[in-house]
């Protein structure tokens, strides 16, 4: 890295701890004016109150609290870092069902301007296999048995656990797959120094010893019920699929289930005693089919799909779309396997110009992830492990590079963002 691209990337980092603090997650009109500013300018114009109405209202409260150079140091001083978007080690592509879903209207789940983490494992790396269990605090020994033992097993398929870190099946989870030696990340509803819960301080220290532990909320952020709610989006966005392991009726499990669901990705749930009422919840989810039925962690990779030929693919078998850049990640989410949609129609879904989306869509069609058809352009079906190639933005950024030693594609390359 250079001198010049360090000290830009360091700016931006000051930036977004400063946006971090400025408003309650989540918050979609500050998140889509960063995106249109950038993020060192987004920065001062909010600072002067120039934005427009609804980013103001975002960060009124808030938006005098310059406090991301203490925030960075803090953080650095308890053994964390902030990982931002234009970082290599940003999870981008699973994020982006965030970005999807808020741009078809869904409401509560715009993406985070940027992450707090702790820990030795990369957090794209922790994303890119890796599966969700979460149930209820107040879970039985049945439960907690069940999600130590999917958990453990996952591990041992290279999978990656992303859990809340609560009492019951989330610290269950993290648990079983410590045991196994596996890589583990804990979501956070405060601040990674908040100490909580207060009995799983010990199992924090763990997991961040073999995984990460991460929270999009400032050093010092107390607990708070809606940041437990707003931290599960993050949760069923990171993970491929989300396993709920007991739950009530009404429960966080079945939040962060229900925001899988609105994310696109899968969603399952363990069957329990008929009579539990901590099994209540994921009968009632299998019921009504917004859940598979699963009992074992054979049955989890079966139903993820990808995730099936876990840890035996090697490192750089990754998905073709890993290397795409955002406009042409967005183009591609919006077609369709089955029906073709016309150029204009997909420019409006994806929110990317017409001009841009006829460039791109001849791309993508030489690199076999599109397809003209009678009635426009529709997906192609990808392989189960296509091996990545950098195209259409090369870097993890979408900036353009390709990596060393692996071919480069046809979609022509994104500006950076700013």
């Amino acid at each position: 890295m250079t001198a010049s691209r360090g000290a830009a990337l360091e700016e931006q980092r000051l930036a977004r701890a400063y946006l971090l603090r400025a408003a309650e997650p989540p918050a979609p009109a500050l998140v889509a004016f960063v995106a249109e500013h950038g993020p060192v300018a987004a920065a001062e114009l909010v600072r002067r109150a120039e934005a427009p109405d609804a980013v103001v209202q975002e960060t009124s409260a808030r938006r005098e609290l310059a406090l991301g150079e203490r925030d960075l140091a803090e953080a650095a001083g308890q053994g964390a870092r902030l990982v931002i978007p234009e970082d290599d080690e940003w999870p981008a592509w699973p994020l982006l069902s965030l970005d999807v879903a808020t741009g078809r209207g869904a409401g509560g789940v715009a993406a985070p301007i940027a992450l707090w983490v702790r820990g030795g494992a990369r957090l794209d790396q922790a994303a890119n296999e890796a599966v969700a269990i979460v149930g209820a605090r107040a879970a039985t020994a049945y439960g907690e048995h069940t999600a130590a033992e999917l958990a453990y097993t996952l591990a041992g398929g290279d999978v990656t656990v992303f859990s809340g870190a609560a009492y019951g099946i989330d610290g269950a989870a993290h648990r079983g797959v410590l045991a196994a030696g596996g890589v583990t990340a804990a979501l956070l509803g405060c601040g990674l120094d908040a100490g909580y819960p207060a009995g799983h301080v010990g199992l924090l220290n763990r997991i961040a010893e073999h995984g990460l532990v991460v929270s999009e909320y400032p050093p010092g952020t107390p607990p708070a019920r809606h940041r437990f709610l707003v931290r599960n989006r993050l949760i069923a966005a990171l993970t491929a699929g989300t396993v709920v392991v007991e739950a009530g009726l009404r429960s966080g499990a079945r939040n962060t289930a229900a925001t899988a669901g609105t994310l696109g990705k899968v969603v399952m749930a363990v069957p329990g005693p008929v009579g539990s009422a901590m099994s209540v919840g994921c009968h009632q989810l299998i019921r009504d089919a917004d859940a598979t039925l699963v009992a074992s962690a054979s049955d989890v990779l079966d139903t993820v799909g990808r995730l099936g030929a876990a840890g035996a693919a090697p490192a750089s078998a990754r998905r073709r779309t890993d290397g795409l850049g955002p406009q042409a990640l967005r183009v591609h989410e919006a077609l369709d396997r089955r029906h073709g949609k016309s150029a204009e129609g997909i420019a409006t879904e994806s929110g990317v110009p017409l001009a841009r989306v006829r460039a791109l869509l001849p791309a993508l069609e030489l690199d076999g992830l599109s397809e003209r058809c009678d009635t426009g352009w529709r997906g192609t079906r990808l392989p189960a492990n296509p091996v990545a190639r950098r195209v259409g933005g090369g870097g993890p950024n979408g900036d353009g590079g390709s990596a060393p030693g692996v071919g480069g594609g046809s979609v022509p390359a994104e500006p950076r963002p700013p």
